[in-house]
Parts: structure tokens; C-alpha cells; sequence
């Protein structure tokens, strides 16, 4: 009976606890049904019109042209047919059809972002470049680079430019190409030695000669790799070379890597551009993922960079662009597609130590010292050409070469074969770049600096001589010269005789005064002129140049920079600033400005 009651008591007390703790269960199922519900309440989620929001796509497309029946069976959504239907039109046969739908894709910014994504998975290879080539366009339309492949076990990235340098063909080469492959060769030979603790010996001139190493910085030899690798991609068969054994992977794995050199960087673009320059190679510099990576460049506000990815992209669209652009030609504008049509050339061609970009440039003003000029002056100018000039004329094509000089063979990039640096020999190199870059099919303007105007001489007056090169000369209608010495160069005497140039380069020899080839080829050139009527503008420097902290020089005289043609302006400047605008409206830029306005007057209109 105690048991019985014992178990009655305790099934009691079971049953009270369960049935409390359900009801507690069971309340508060209740509550949090009923705040659920009154949430609801609240907060009314209107689809229709989210529905309504999907189908906005606010894409503007030219109808003129479409043909709607390839979409009759399409099965999908209002908004979706527009993303397919630039898409489709894109691979179009008819040229102006493909040209519109990309500017269409392009301009459009009203594009979701996985519709971004539905464009850089499947566009073609030739919208994919022509996308990348569109102003101000929108980087989710291209894939990011494909994951490179895993290097080898204990290979760094100077063992792999090694070994492909080592792989490509060393034998009848052009004698600069040889010499930065032995040097990259050699420096990155002695990294590896200096890594291992040893001693690396090489042979120079038949000598051998050792040295004891210390740690070479990585991005040094890079450097020296790099450079090597620039002078070979010059050449087309060694380009397919460099493709074969991987190297636009290797530039890819290299340039994410140093993301904070740009002169790494912009030696890869270098080689990527003149890579381009082969037609068949096209697919495999997409694959490798360099469209993206262009695309990107294109949008720094540096220029050099930004001009080489433009060089690259020109090279790549052979849609829109029958012109090749070799290593040294860089468009300055346009650099991207534009339905402006382009009237004439203007050819900018630097001198002694200059280069394409910053010979060039705004000159440097202190901010400091001339506070109300800086207050109102616009944006500096890293290339006036670039800036000023594609503003005030957009019908024009801005081009700028670069070829390098040296004062001294000591400190001659390459120094072999010293002819190559005479002008009668980068006359010809530049007439051969200029007629591929298609300089002589429009009216043309040259417009030089210091030596860079003895070249221009020379490239007109050997281009009249050629049949091929005709066309240059025939449609060349005015040239600028900002102090070019004419009859000769102080400098050239005077760095004959400084003890720290006791081998001075063939382009100084070729600069001194009263030089019988100056005179040849000032009468040969006034004789051309006369003949063919060419418009002549020259500026003379009246200021000196300082050349060191103790010595002041006046490199171009006023005697010097006196053709005997066209007119004749002193400005007080010097020599390096003669060419280098204080601000746009600056006397120097707007007389060069006016002076292409009126020789090219009935090109551009009004």
C-alpha cells in the first residue's frame, strides 16, 4: 500500500510538471505566433512592385537594325532580351552593326551586376577588347586573370625569367638584343650564386672575370630580365617563342606580384604591346587574362603607363584600327574608340635625353613663389599634347615617338654598333615605324625639339627620296621647331672637351658647330621646303641652360636656331623649358595652337 501510494504521489506531481511545462511551451508559441503575425502586419512587402523594379533595365538600344526573330523562341524575361541582343549583335558580319552594340554595352550604366558578369563570360574575344578600349568603361565587364599555375619547388620568379630567357633563340641576333640577354642573363646568374654563397665567373671579352657577390635586390634583376625580354618580343618569331614556353603567364604572375613598381609594370605592358603586334597571338593574350588588367591601366591618371596599355589595346583592335604601333610610336589621342573622325596628324619628335611623355610636360611651377598663378591654373599637365592640344582639337591624331640618346657611349644603353645612334640611321628606323603607324595617309604636322628637329629634317628629306615613303612628304603641311640647333650646338664642344665624357656619342659629334653634314642637310632640307611649301614656325631660347650646379651653358644660340624659312620667335626660356608651356594660355602654347589651326584650316573647319 506504501508503494502504491508513493507511485500515485509521484505520478501526480509528473503529470502537474508536464502540463506546466507544456502550457509555458505552448504560451509562448503562442506570443511569438502572434508577434510574427502582427510583423507581418507592419511591414506589407509589395512584389509587384519589386517585380516591376527587375523588369527597369534601361537599356537603350538602336532599334534601326535589329532583327528580332532570332529571339522569337527566347525564354526568358522582358529585361533579359536586350543583354542578348547587344550580345548577339556583337558577333554581327556586318562591321558598323558589331561596332554600335559594343558602344551600346559600353555606354549603358544602368546594367545589374550579374548581367556584368553574363557579358565577361560570354563575349567574344574581339568585344572583350573593344569593350576594354571604351571610355570610362565599367571593369566588371571582364574576367579577373585565371589562377596561374603553381611554380616549382624552390624557384623563385628570377630562376623563371631565367630559364625562359634562356629558351629563346640566342644566335643571329641583333647585336642589342644580344647584349641585354647576356646581362640579364649574367646579373640574374650572379643572384642565384650570391643566394648560394659562391663565387660567379663570367667571360668578357674572352677575359674571365670574378667577383664576390652580394645580394642583388630582387626587382634589379627583374629589371635587367625585363629589359632583355622587351628587345627580344621586337622580334616575331622570338614573340611566338615567349608564348610557347608560357611567358604570358610568367608576365601575369610578375606583374600581380610587384604591384609597387611601376617601372616593372610598365616594361611588361611594354612587351605585351609589342606582342600584340601579332596577329596571332591575339587569342592567347586574352586567355592569359591581359584585357582586364589593360582596361584597368588605361583608367591611371599617369600617362606613360596609361599610353603603353593604350599601345597595346590599339595594337589588339583590328576592328577599328588598320594602323600597327611599334615599340617607341605611342597615340597620345585618340586612346580610345571614338566615332569623331580624325582629320590630320600631329607627330611629336623629342631630342638629345628626351622622351616621349616628359619632354613634353607642363613646366614646373613654384606654387610657393607664385601663389595667384597657382590659385587659378587648372590641373598640371603631365602631357600638354595629351591634354591641351586633343581638347582644343579633337580631330586630331596625337603622336608622340621615343628612340633613346646618350651624351656618352660610357652611359649608352646599348653600347654597340655606334652607327645606330647616327640620324641617318634612326632617320630610317622611324620612317619604317611611322609608315605602319599609317603617319602620311592624312595631313601632317611635325612639331620637335633641340636634335629631335635635325631628325624630322632628315626623315623628310630621305622620305622624298623614297617612293614608298613619298606620301609623308606630300602631305606634310607645316613643322614646329623649338630650338633645334640647326648649325650646331654648344654643348657638342663642349662635351667634347669635359674630361667626364671622354667618349662622347655619335649623336653630340653629329652636333658640332659649323658640321659639314649639318650644312648638307640644311640645304637639302631649305631646297625641299621651298619646293613643297612647307608652313615653318621656330622658337628660339634666349636664356642659358644649367647643365651642373656650377655651369650654365646657352645650348641652341639664336644664330643656331635661325633657319633661313618661315618666322622666327625669341622666347625667355631655356633650352629644356623652350618646348614646356607655363600654363594653356602661356604664349608658347597658344602660337604653337594657332600656328596648327591655320595649316591644318581646311581639315578642321571650324
Amino acid at each position: 500500500c506504501f508503494y502504491s501510494a508513493v507511485c500515485f504521489i509521484c505520478e501526480i506531481q509528473w503529470n502537474f510538471f508536464f502540463k506546466t511545462h507544456f502550457l509555458k511551451e505552448a504560451l509562448g508559441f503562442v506570443f511569438i505566433t502572434y508577434e510574427v503575425l502582427s510583423l507581418k502586419k507592419l511591414l506589407q512587402i509589395d512584389t509587384q512592385a519589386l517585380h516591376q523594379e527587375k523588369l527597369k533595365s534601361y537599356i537603350y538600344v538602336h532599334t534601326g537594325s535589329l532583327n528580332q526573330k532570332h529571339f522569337s523562341t527566347f525564354d526568358g524575361e522582358d529585361h533579359e532580351c536586350a543583354l542578348w541582343l547587344l550580345l548577339k549583335r556583337t558577333q554581327s558580319e556586318d562591321k558598323e552593326v558589331r561596332l554600335q552594340a559594343v558602344q551600346d554595352l559600353a555606354n549603358n550604366s544602368h546594367w545589374h551586376g550579374y548581367q556584368y558578369g553574363t557579358v565577361a563570360q560570354t563575349c567574344d574575344q574581339r568585344t572583350a577588347i573593344g569593350l576594354a578600349r571604351s571610355k570610362g568603361i565599367n571593369l566588371r565587364f571582364f574576367l579577373p586573370p585565371p589562377p596561374l599555375p603553381k611554380v616549382k619547388n624552390d624557384y623563385t620568379i628570377e630562376d623563371e625569367l631565367r630559364l625562359l630567357l634562356v629558351s629563346l633563340p640566342q644566335t643571329y641576333l641583333d647585336p642589342c638584343v644580344q647584349h641585354f640577354t647576356s646581362l640579364a642573363l649574367r646579373e640574374s646568374s650572379q643572384i642565384l650564386a650570391a643566394q648560394r654563397g659562391g663565387l660567379w665567373c663570367f667571360g668578357g671579352n674572352g677575359l674571365p672575370y670574378c667577383e664576390t657577390l652580394s645580394k642583388i635586390p630582387s626587382e634589379t634583376v627583374e629589371l635587367f630580365c625585363l629589359q632583355a625580354l622587351v628587345q627580344h618580343s621586337k622580334v616575331s618569331s622570338h614573340c611566338d617563342k615567349i608564348e610557347a614556353k608560357g611567358g604570358l603567364q610568367l608576365l601575369q604572375r610578375i606583374y600581380q606580384l610587384r604591384k609597387d613598381s611601376a617601372k616593372i609594370q610598365r616594361n611588361i605592358i611594354r612587351i605585351i604591346g609589342n606582342m600584340a603586334l601579332d596577329e596571332r597571338l591575339h587569342a592567347s593574350i586574352v586567355r592569359a587574362g591581359w584585357i582586364s588588367v589593360l582596361a584597368e591601366v588605361m583608367k591611371s591618371p599617369h600617362v606613360i603607363q596609361s599610353s603603353h596599355a593604350a599601345r597595346a589595346l590599339a595594337n589588339l583592335d583590328r576592328d577599328t584600327v588598320k594602323e600597327k604601333y611599334l615599340d617607341g610610336v605611342y597615340v597620345l589621342h585618340p586612346q580610345y574608340r571614338t566615332s569623331q573622325p580624325i582629320r590630320a596628324d600631329i607627330l611629336f619628335v623629342h631630342g638629345l635625353l628626351g622622351a616621349a611623355f616628359k619632354t613634353w610636360r607642363q613646366q614646373d611651377i613654384d606654387r610657393r613663389l607664385d601663389k595667384k598663378a597657382s590659385e587659378g591654373q587648372e590641373e598640371y599637365s603631365q602631357c600638354w599634347p595629351k591634354t591641351w592640344l586633343a581638347s582644343d582639337c579633337p580631330a586630331l591624331r596625337v603622336i608622340s615617338v621615343e628612340y633613346d640618346t646618350d651624351l656618352s657611349d660610357w652611359k649608352a644603353k646599348c653600347p654597340v654598333e655606334a652607327h645606330r645612334k647616327s640620324i641617318a640611321y634612326r632617320s630610317n628606323e622611324l620612317l619604317d615605324k611611322l609608315r605602319a603607324a599609317g603617319i602620311g595617309d592624312r595631313p601632317l604636322v611635325w612639331v620637335s625639339h633641340s636634335m629631335g628637329g635635325l631628325l624630322v629634317k632628315k626623315m623628310l628629306v630621305d622620305a622624298s627620296k623614297n617612293p614608298e615613303m613619298e606620301k609623308i612628304v606630300n602631305n606634310t603641311r607645316g613643322i614646329i621647331f623649338y630650338s633645334v640647333p640647326h648649325h650646331g650646338s654648344q654643348l657638342a664642344e663642349y662635351s667634347m672637351n669635359a674630361r667626364y665624357l671622354l667618349f662622347p656619342s655619335v649623336e653630340v659629334k653629329e652636333l658640332s658647330k659649323d658640321s659639314p653634314a649639318l650644312k648638307e642637310l640644311n640645304d637639302d632640307f631649305l631646297s625641299l621646303a621651298k619646293d613643297k611649301k612647307f608652313s615653318v614656325l621656330s622658337f628660339a631660347e634666349t636664356l642659358p641652360t644649367h647643365i651642373s650646379s656650377m655651369i650654365k651653358l646657352h645650348i641652341v644660340p639664336l644664330e643656331s636656331a635661325k633657319l633661313g624659312i618661315g618666322d622666327l620667335i625669341p622666347v625667355d626660356v631655356n633650352h629644356l623649358n623652350i618646348c614646356k608651356p607655363k600654363k594653356k594660355d602661356a604664349f608658347l602654347y597658344q602660337h604653337t595652337l594657332k600656328f596648327i589651326q591655320d595649316v591644318l584650316a581646311q581639315e578642321l573647319g571650324d
